[in-house]
This record gives C-alpha cells, sequence and structure tokens, in this order.
C-alpha cells in the first residue's frame, strides 16, 4: 500500500493548484452577482435547516440541470455556486443548485440522502427532464443518484434523462487515507457503502464522465472504475485539455463542450 502521502498528493487538489484561493474567491463574486441579476427563488427540499436549494428557472424549460457542488462534503454552499446559472439558463436549461450539511456534523451516507430528497422534491415540484450534475464530491453524489430506487421515493423510471459527472469520486476507501478523513470519518465499511462504483446503476440513461487533463492520475482512474463499472450507461471517459480540479468546472456551462452533446436534442 502507498504511503499516506501518496495518498494525500493525488486527492488533495489544492497540492497542485498553487492559485486555488483565487477560484473560490471568483466562484462567490460571480455567484452573488448572478443571484442580483438573475429571477430565482430559495426553497426547502426537507426538515433540516441546510436543506434547501436555489431554482433558476428557463423560459420554455427543455430540463433542469440538477447542480450537486464540491468541496469534499465537507465544504462550500450552494450559494458559492450560483455561477452556472445564466448560460444555462439562456441556454434553455433550468437549473437547480442543492445546499446540503456538511461532514462532519453528517456522514457522507446523510448527505447522499438528502440529495435523494432534493431530486425527489424537484420532480414532484417541478416536473420535467431532469439531468444531474456535480463536481468533485459533488460528481461522486451524482453517482450515488444514478443508483438510487427511485421507485421507493416516488420517481417514475424516467425522470432522470441524463448525468454529468466532472472530477467524481467513485471508490471512497483511498480517502481513508488522507488527513481530511478526520472529518468524513471513513472506515472500510461505510467507504465501500459509499462507492458507486461498487453498485449497479438503476437510471438507464446517459452519464457522462469527465476529469481535467492536468488532474492527478488517481482522479482519472476513479473515472475509468466507472466507466469499467457502468458500461451501458458511461461509454467513456472525456479529458478536458488544460483543466485542472478546479478550472474544469467551467465546462459545465459551456453547453458547446462535449458534456452537453447527449442532451442538446432532449
Amino acid at each position: 500500500m502507498p504511503e499516506p502521502a501518496w495518498y494525500e498528493q493525488q486527492y488533495n487538489p489544492r497540492l497542485s493548484v498553487p492559485n486555488f484561493a483565487d477560484f473560490f474567491q471568483r466562484w462567490a463574486q460571480e455567484a452573488q452577482q448572478a443571484r442580483q441579476h438573475l429571477e430565482y427563488q430559495t426553497l426547502p427540499y426537507g426538515p433540516g435547516p441546510k436543506e434547501t436549494l436555489d431554482l433558476f428557472p428557463a423560459p420554455h424549460s427543455r430540463a433542469l440541470l440538477v447542480f450537486i457542488h464540491g468541496g469534499y462534503w465537507r465544504a462550500f454552499d450552494k450559494d458559492d455556486f450560483s455561477w452556472i446559472a445564466p448560460p444555462l439558463v439562456r441556454a434553455g436549461f433550468s437549473v437547480a443548485v442543492i445546499n446540503y450539511a456538511l461532514c462532519p456534523s453528517v456522514s457522507i451516507a446523510e448527505i447522499t440522502e438528502q440529495c435523494r430528497r432534493a431530486v425527489a422534491w424537484l420532480y414532484r415540484a417541478h416536473p420535467q427532464p431532469l439531468i444531474i450534475s456535480g463536481h468533485s464530491a459533488g460528481g461522486h453524489l451524482t453517482g450515488e443518484m444514478f443508483a438510487t430506487p427511485w421507485a421507493d421515493y416516488g420517481l417514475p423510471s424516467r425522470a432522470i434523462v441524463g448525468g454529468i459527472s466532472i472530477s467524481g469520486l467513485f471508490d471512497l476507501e483511498p480517502l481513508i487515507q488522507v488527513s481530511f478523513n478526520s472529518d468524513l470519518q471513513l472506515d472500510a465499511a461505510s467507504a465501500r457503502a459509499c462507492s458507486p462504483a461498487y453498485k449497479q446503476p438503476t437510471v438507464q440513461a446517459p452519464l457522462v464522465l469527465a476529469v481535467g487533463a492536468l488532474e492527478s492520475d488517481e482522479f482519472h482512474r476513479q473515472s475509468r472504475l466507472l466507466k469499467e463499472a457502468w458500461p451501458a450507461i458511461c461509454t467513456e471517459v472525456i479529458a478536458l485539455p488544460n483543466c485542472h480540479h478546479f478550472n474544469v468546472l467551467d465546462a459545465l456551462t459551456d453547453t458547446n463542450s462535449p458534456l452537453w452533446e447527449p442532451f442538446l436534442r432532449l
């Protein structure tokens, strides 16, 4: 087994992107501007104080993009990611940015359940085709949404028409070795239970997997692992050129990017 320092280098993108804080600042500023200039509602989807979402409706909406933010399940807030909405709304896609409680106050399993509640609530309240998307930890949660028995939540089998997972994590066992597992509190059993790569997909719709070309070998391996586990719905891993773990998210806002090819005919 590699040394803990190897896992840290592979799974902590801040170590390889020196100006990572600039992206956090830009996200927050552009998100605030988006909320000032775009119609939206903040809505509760569940009983917890963090179980809210921001809904940015598009006129004559083609589909509803559900976005699940990253931050290793322990950082950020929906308010940091409103900036993804304006270009997608202009392209005819409504956008819902989900909030959820963070580790260590809750487990990754509970965060997953909150996201399921959000997706189910959105479809009941605003029924239209759903595209589930997420970045980093949100990419993992996107995978978990594709392994959810949605009939148990009252959703029809075709409610979700696709997904986009960017820099997702699908086997959580390596994270037992990282320093921030003090917040995640993963052990072998919980890591396995929260790993989409060891489950079967319940959603039979295309799931696009993407990773920045400049990301670590392990981030690339994580997406390949899910492609191999779910070949019927994950047909390729898109390596986005000149992208690291933080600027790779910009591709989601560009409907001309290869991420969007399966969905533009909705």
